[in-house]
């Protein structure tokens, strides 16, 4: 308790900064659930650095596209082309975000693509199955259907098919078939591995309902601890949960990290999380509040903070060992995720320690109660 004035100061100036880097500045990265538009994941053939990708998009007239490298290969990358303008009807702006996205293609195929399509060869790093197996049903018609579903899983679990030889070698094809293929496809220079397109409306109602998700949430575990406990501790709590909401977006102003379905996912995780830590120090407050009667408001806080920190230190630093190892291991699709995790068992630690104790200690000096909130 003797450090309640520090954390308070620490606290403010983080969540002060973050709100002004967010309203001031760039604002947050929303992801493409929220901001709408187009989002294409690409893998490369060949190795090309970021700086080509973007002068690439930039002649094709996509210098506003956002572009992710994926991993150090510099080989995949994530592009997002921004929301187009908001005006236009819902059908009309993902048609055009749909168009953008063809065009990001477009822009990073090499000019032997170009010549090859010309030539009325189709891209066997792009094609679907059905197209595939249009293909292979002339010279192999009861086989066309599970070898075009063998080259594609090859090619799903590779991301790219880089030489015809890596279908004869490692799934098996017959040289008979890899001569057929070379005489109607060639191998691009990028494979799409998705494509998403969001319009306006949806990213701005998804928007509105991840903040209604939240603040309902904070709602609910406030008349919970109000009727359980007082509401003392209940305003307290809340408190305690919406700074931990505030330092995680603050955080992510700073990094510049995108906010997506995931995060929120985990930002409702963070508050469920930190709730338990300070409920768990809130019923020790109670019960020495009949233990040490004679004692000061403030000694007890302090005394159950210290009588529950080792339980909040070790549980939170198991927790804190399997976000890290998920956000090191877990690959692309969780990582937003358990980087959110990670801030979130840091910052709701912290605040448990505190925050959570100092403010139902103010709380109590302001206003005051004739009996306190001892009782």
């Amino acid at each position: 308790m003797q450090f309640k004035l520090f954390a308070f100061g620490l606290s403010g100036i983080i969540i002060i900064v973050g709100i002004v880097n967010i309203t001031s500045g760039k604002g947050l990265n929303y992801g493409i659930d929220f901001a709408g538009g187009s989002l294409v994941r690409v893998m490369l053939k060949n190795q090309i650095p970021i700086d080509e990708v973007r002068a690439s998009l930039s002649e094709a007239g996509l210098e506003k596209s956002r572009i992710q490298e994926v991993g150090h290969t510099k080989r995949e990358y994530l592009i997002r082309s921004l929301q187009i303008s908001g005006k236009s009807q819902e059908e009309e702006e993902i048609e055009a975000h749909e168009i953008i996205g063809n065009k990001v293609v477009e822009a990073l195929r090499q000019e032997q693509d170009k010549t090859a399509f010309e030539r009325g060869l189709k891209d066997l790093n792009s094609i679907g199955k059905t197209e595939l197996t249009l293909i292979l049903e002339p010279s192999f018609p009861e086989q066309a259907s599970e070898i075009a579903q063998n080259i594609l899983s090859f090619r799903i679990s590779e991301g790219i098919i880089q030489d015809y030889l890596q279908l004869q070698q490692e799934k098996g094809i017959k040289e008979e078939i890899i001569d057929s293929l070379k005489e109607r496809t060639f191998l691009g220079s990028l494979a799409v591995l998705s494509r998403e397109t969001v319009g306006p409306q949806v990213g701005h109602d998804l928007r509105r309902k991840a903040t209604q998700a939240v603040i309902w949430a904070l709602i609910g575990m406030l008349i919970y601890i109000g009727i359980r406990f007082k509401l003392a501790y209940g305003v307290a709590a809340i408190l305690t949960l919406a700074h931990d909401v505030l330092i995680t977006l603050s955080i992510f102003s700073f990094a510049n990290r995108e906010i997506n379905l995931p995060v929120i996912a985990a930002m409702l995780t963070i508050v469920g999380y930190s709730l338990n830590d300070t409920i768990v120090i809130f019923v020790r407050v109670r019960d020495n509040l009949k233990i040490l009667r004679k004692h000061e408001f403030e000694e007890i806080l302090d005394t159950s903070i210290n009588q529950t920190l080792s339980r909040t230190v070790i549980t939170s630093g198991t927790t804190l060992l399997t976000v890290t190892a998920l956000y090191l291991f877990g690959g692309e699709v969780i990582n937003d995720f358990a980087f959110t995790m990670i801030i979130g068992v840091c910052t709701g630690t912290y605040s448990s320690i505190y925050q959570s104790c100092p403010l139902l200690y103010f709380w109590n000096k302001i206003f005051k109660p004739k009996k306190g909130i001892r009782k």
